[in-house]
């Protein structure tokens, strides 16, 4: 019974800034390593950013110097932080949780960023 929650998608201008939310359950959050994927219809789901269950990090190039991810333990919750939103960061985002033969998914957050 492992639940992703996301939430803190929605609609931003170009250049604005939307912080995401990932609360887990039914896992072992300290164990576990959580990332952040996105998807748009017909491509394929490709990796935001990632943190160990010891803290370290790992972005793609297309999220670096703009988006933070982070984690809280003692809340069992993962953020991605973005700013400097473009367009082309339009998509689905999902939240991933993997911790040996675990390997979970959220239902997803919608972003849009448009004028």
């Amino acid at each position: 019974q492992v639940q992703l929650a996301e939430s803190g998608g929605g609609l931003v201008q170009p250049g604005g800034s939307l912080r995401l939310s990932c609360a887990a359950s039914g896992i072992v959050f300290r164990l576990t390593a959580m990332g952040w994927y996105r998807q748009v219809p017909g491509k394929e789901r490709e990796l935001v950013a990632a943190i160990t269950s010891g803290g370290i990090t790992n972005y793609a190039h297309f999220a670096k110097g703009r988006f933070t991810i982070s984690r809280d333990n003692a809340k069992n919750t993962v953020y991605l932080q973005m700013n400097s939103l473009k367009p082309e960061d339009t998509a689905v985002y999902y939240c991933n949780a993997r911790y040996g033969n675990l390997d979970r998914w959220g239902q997803g957050t919608l972003v849009t960023v448009s004028s």
